[in-house]
């Protein structure tokens, strides 16, 4: 079961209000009903089919018509058909068809956007994919419209254009969390919840992994460097220039190529009589390269 299914489901085992009610099936119909001497709707959703059904039966009180069908495309799956052929015109009138809907405040705005889901919105899997949450609809200015319904609540919703439909979407996880959770869908919210923190803390984890292989190869490359720079010396007989603690640092650096130089520092203080810190070998090998570099551009190398 997808995460999509899971919150639909959810969310069609809720008990609303009347107001709620009302505007959950307004939004419904207007974008996922085939509306003109007739009403139809097609659900794939067993729990949703049942929850429409019943709404619209509490708010029209008509006649509806149930058709079940087996959809044998890709995979075997049973189609629902809801069909109302009565108060067409009062139908109409109440879910203002062709209209901008009158929403006046959050419990009739949320309700909207929760029945606008329920037909036409999707979320990806979190476990699985980038966090994305959407409604496809067939004009732009219903796509508009919803999106400036998100932004009410500050969902930082957009819309783009796919192919012939165009889409209001979401990709913030938070901002898809917190309109999961005024869908009052708190099983959902859980796991979308604990599948966040669970890929937040892994990325987290991955970029410190990745961050520390950084600093060892960075450790290790100077290591190599410093050890060319003490060969040179050694080559040229240019080991009289430095003193007794610079040699004693080549001596370990030489022992331990691959430390970096706190490490280095903490082996020396412990083993001999030198107590020298980080900024300490920093500055020896600086000198060291400084003689290095001095005894090249001397000799035009």
């Amino acid at each position: 079961m997808t995460f999509t299914t899971k919150l639909k489901e959810e969310i069609s085992k809720q008990v609303p209000s009347d107001v709620e009610a009302r505007f959950i099936i307004e939004a419904y119909l207007k974008y996922n009903a085939l509306i003109n001497d007739k009403i139809r709707i097609t659900i794939e959703n067993a729990s949703v089919t049942r929850y429409i059904y019943k709404l619209m039966k509490r708010i029209f009180s008509v006649p509806i018509n149930v058709t079940v069908r087996i959809q044998k495309r890709f995979r075997v799956k049973q189609i629902y058909i809801l069909e109302i052929n009565e108060k067409i015109p009062y139908i109409k009138e109440v879910i203002n068809y062709n209209k901008v809907s009158n929403l006046d405040n959050d419990e009739e705005i949320i309700s909207y956007l929760k029945g606008a889901f329920l037909g036409i919105g999707n979320v990806s899997n979190p476990k699985t994919s980038g966090y994305h949450l959407e409604y496809i609809l067939n004009k732009e200015e219903d796509a508009i419209y919803l999106c400036s319904l998100l932004n009410n609540y500050f969902l930082n919703a957009k819309v783009i254009k796919r192919n012939k439909k165009y889409v209001a979407y979401i990709k913030m996880s938070e901002c898809i969390s917190d309109l999961i959770k005024m869908f009052q869908a708190i099983h959902s919210l859980f796991e979308f919840e604990d599948t966040r923190i669970y890929r937040d803390h892994k990325n987290m984890v991955n970029r410190l992994n990745n961050c520390e292989l950084a600093n060892q190869e960075k450790t290790i490359k100077s290591g190599l460097e410093q050890l060319e720079d003490i060969k040179y010396l050694e080559e040229n007989d240019l080991l009289f220039l430095v003193d007794e603690k610079m040699r004693l640092v080549m001596e370990y650096r030489k022992k331990y190529p691959e430390v970096n130089y706190q490490e280095l520092a903490d082996i020396i203080s412990m083993e001999t009589d030198y107590k020298v810190g980080k900024s300490g070998i920093n500055h020896h090998f600086r000198n060291l390269r400084k003689i290095k570099m001095e005894h090249m551009n001397k000799n035009g190398r």
